[in-house]
């Protein structure tokens, strides 16, 4: 196993779940919360990840880092080095390539929040920060821990986007993945199944996290019921 391939894809992939939570969140509300051109324009944007190639995403993220690009000589200048083949520029495109993975889930746990309790919380006087806080979050969480959830476990198994923004470079850009493409391509078919369990298990826990901890909230929720 290699371990430093394991503390990188863990870093990188809460790194990206902490981030992509503050941008999906307020996106997403804005998304659920009307309609019109604008609103489908930037929905078509934000999924476009899932049925790009990851290796043109990884292309076109490669070409605006590098210096001979106005973005990729600014980012130099904030950063003191070229973001491509650095943890800071995997972060970036993991970012990008997990967004509609963070973004989808909440649109549809925000469109699924009954109005009338909106309207009611606005109606007493709560302001529209307090109204989302209060009232959407709370009856959203499950679509919450099912973005953070796949936002997590998607990054933890990237290969495109990180092999072309990122190359192989151990203890810097060499994730789970890419470590164990390297493993099967020189004939080491037992440290490869190793890692390939750790990302099934990976999965396995984030899909028993979905769809467990939902069904056991109203378990709890009929007992109390009953107790009452």
């Amino acid at each position: 196993m290699d371990f430093d391939a394991l503390w990188l894809t863990l870093r990188l992939a809460v790194g990206t779940t902490a981030i992509l939570l503050l941008v999906a969140v307020p996106l997403a509300w804005w998304i659920a919360s009307g309609h019109g051109s604008g609103r489908a324009l930037v929905q078509t944007i934000v999924a476009l990840p899932l049925v790009l190639p990851p290796t043109v995403l990884g292309f076109y993220l490669l070409v605006a880092m590098g210096p001979l690009t106005a973005p990729g000589r600014l980012l130099i200048r904030i950063f003191g080095h070229p973001l491509a083949f650095s943890f800071e520029g995997l972060l970036i495109g993991s970012v990008l390539y997990s967004l509609p993975f963070a973004v989808q889930p909440l649109v549809a746990g925000f469109q699924a929040v009954d109005r009338g309790f909106i309207e009611a919380a606005a109606g007493l006087g709560a302001r529209p920060a307090k109204v989302f806080v209060s009232v959407v979050v709370p009856m959203a969480r499950t679509s919450l821990l099912t973005s953070a959830v796949l936002t997590f476990t998607h990054t933890v198994g990237e290969f495109g986007v990180v092999l072309m923004l990122g190359g192989n470079i151990p203890g810097a850009t060499r994730t789970l993945s890419i470590s164990l493409y390297d493993l099967v391509q020189d004939g080491n078919y037992a440290a490869a199944n190793r890692t390939a369990l750790v990302l099934i298990g990976f999965a396995m826990v984030a899909l028993l996290a979905i769809y467990l901890l939902p069904s056991m909230r109203k378990v709890d929720g009929r007992q109390a019921d009953i107790v009452r």
